[in-house]
């Protein structure tokens, strides 16, 4: 067994001992994929280090005892999922299994305590499609959803690009954040880029890779490439061409602020990270777990923010400092926070930063008792919270003020 496989396992024992069950799965799973991984695994049943092997392990086989859909999305790499503690533990002598079948298994694909987005597309009205499409170019190819509204107007629509997070499917974001009924009522189009199993196992952006942070290349470019590809082939104004995510996708749409300010006109970062938060994998579970400050941002880009402060999987930390990477550059800009309330009982404060001119140049939503979920978002989706404030609506005012090269 080679040394970095087996500092690696070391790491997955230890969080598996403290009940971190995703976060070690995650981190095995990247050793395989990384190659990493001996060819012959029943070394991994025995000794690492001098350290012998035990604790509990999920049976892949059950499926846990679920929770409301609204309690909370995915640790890094995982994807959505109840939790570490969610469902029973099957862990016992007599149901526990090897750790190199664990790990055969999960390089096959399953993992414990995870249920995968939905796959079925949302209803379309009539008179309006939602496209299943494909960008290929020298940094890679994706497939995308593009919804192309019902009446569309003549005139040049603004483009939102829709970054799901682990394990979801555009489909499934389309459903849950209901931004194809905002795109009906303001002639917008919506892009949802899929992340394949090829690029993540877990259908991840990697966010916290190096060559997926910079312009020109990786996933950024990709995405970037979608855009423009939209921008050639549909009514589209090239100054008011905005992306925001979900957790993994909510960094990638911070990356995309940082790499692209010439195609993005403004970001929306929900339960996300800043750019340059992580470098590599274990770095990502510090950030989500306490909070990064990220890298210093080039160009001023208008930013929203959700966080709910109950976020027990990306700290609510990295919320504030994707705000504060962004406010940094302009000191002249008037900070107002208000507190507000919805009709679901969720309580909230609202943070605006504002130009002279009294333009909204970035926002802060920090919702109280809000887990890891998208909120506003609809029941039929997967991880929202539909008694928080409406984050797409919001998202969607923030990103029509603003056109590109506007103050």
């Amino acid at each position: 067994m080679n040394t970095s496989f087996k500092q690696g396992l070391a790491r997955a024992t230890g969080l598996t001992r403290s009940g971190n069950l995703q976060e070690a799965t995650a981190l095995i799973q990247s050793l395989l994929q990384q190659g990493k991984a001996p060819a012959d695994m029943s070394d991994a049943d025995n000794v690492i280090d001098g350290d012998v092997i035990e604790g509990d392990f999920i049976n892949l086989d059950t499926a846990p005892t679920p929770k409301a859909r609204n309690a909370g999305h995915a640790r890094f790499g995982t994807g959505p999922s109840t939790g570490p503690s969610s469902g029973p533990r099957t862990g016992s002598r007599s149901g526990r299994r090897p750790l190199s079948e664990v790990l055969r298994k999960i390089a096959a694909g399953g993992m414990p305590g995870h249920a995968p987005g939905a796959t079925e597309a949302p209803c379309v009205p009539d008179g309006a499609a939602f496209l299943s499409l494909s960008h290929v170019s020298a940094a890679g190819s994706r497939d995308y959803r593009l919804y192309v509204p019902a009446n569309a107007p003549d005139a040049p629509m603004p483009l939102i690009v829709m970054l799901h997070g682990c394990t979801q499917t555009p489909e499934d974001f389309a459903t849950g954040t209901g931004m194809n009924a905002l795109a009906d009522e303001f002639g917008c189009l919506v892009a949802y880029p899929g992340q394949p199993a090829g690029a993540n196992a877990q259908k991840c952006w990697n966010w916290f890779r190096p060559e997926d942070q910079a312009r020109g290349r990786g996933e950024p470019a990709i995405i970037a490439g979608i855009a423009r590809d939209i921008l050639k082939r549909h009514a589209v104004d090239p100054a008011r061409v905005y992306a925001a995510g979900l957790s993994a996708g909510g960094a990638a749409a911070a990356i995309l602020g940082n790499a692209y300010p010439d195609i993005f006109a403004a970001i929306g970062v929900h339960s996300g990270l800043p750019a340059g938060g992580a470098q590599d994998i274990p770095s990502a579970f510090t950030a989500m777990r306490t909070g990064a400050p990220g890298n210093p941002q080039a160009v001023f880009v208008p930013t929203i923010v959700f966080h709910g402060l109950s976020d027990q999987t990306v700290h609510p930390a990295n919320g504030r400092a994707v705000l504060d990477r962004m406010v940094e550059i302009d000191p002249n800009l008037t900070r107002r926070t208000v507190r507000g309330a919805t009709a679901g009982g969720r309580t909230h404060s609202h943070t605006s930063h504002m130009s002279r001119s009294g333009r909204s140049m970035a926002e802060h939503w920090e919702i109280d008792g809000a887990a890891h979920a998208w909120s506003g978002g609809q029941a039929g989706g997967s991880y929202t919270d539909p008694t928080g404030p409406d984050a797409s609506r919001e998202m969607l005012r923030f990103f029509l003020q603003h056109a590109g090269g506007q103050q």
